[in-house]
């Protein structure tokens, strides 16, 4: 084994800024949602990110029931209530095989992330963009 390698295992280990690298690139980041890369990676929340700064997360265990409607958008069913995402091509496919409603049905989804205006005005008409969060 060599030292780099045995370096590197005790970084991953230990939570030095060499593992928060490697967690950061197992998230591909889609702008409107986050992808764990991994095939076997799961969330175990799901962030809501708000454009004004505030963020809610909810457990995916808690989630009983989704639903996409492409008129309305996804709601998110929870014990304590629901949460409504607004917005477009809330199913598309952004890349083969990577939908942000089926993501959050295998919990491969770790972030949601609302637009701001700039970012809605230069997206182009087929990319996935969550215009609003409800809670």
């Amino acid at each position: 084994m060599t030292d780099n390698s045995v370096l590197q295992r005790f970084q991953r280990a230990v939570g030095t800024p060499a593992a928060a690298d490697t967690a950061a690139e197992a998230v591909e980041d889609y702008g409107a949602f986050g992808w764990l890369r991994g095939i076997r990676d799961r969330a175990i929340f799901l962030e809501l990110r708000k454009k004004d700064g505030n963020i809610r997360a909810v457990g995916y265990a808690w989630l009983q029931e989704l639903d996409f409607d492409p008129s309305i958008g996804i709601t998110l069913h929870l014990p304590t209530g629901k949460i409504r995402i607004l917005g477009r091509n809330l199913n598309a496919e952004n890349r083969l095989n990577i939908r942000l409603f089926q993501g959050i049905t295998c919990q491969r989804v770790p972030f949601l992330q609302e637009a701001d205006e700039v970012a809605l005005m230069q997206a182009p008409e087929t990319q996935t963009v969550v215009e609003r969060i409800e809670w």
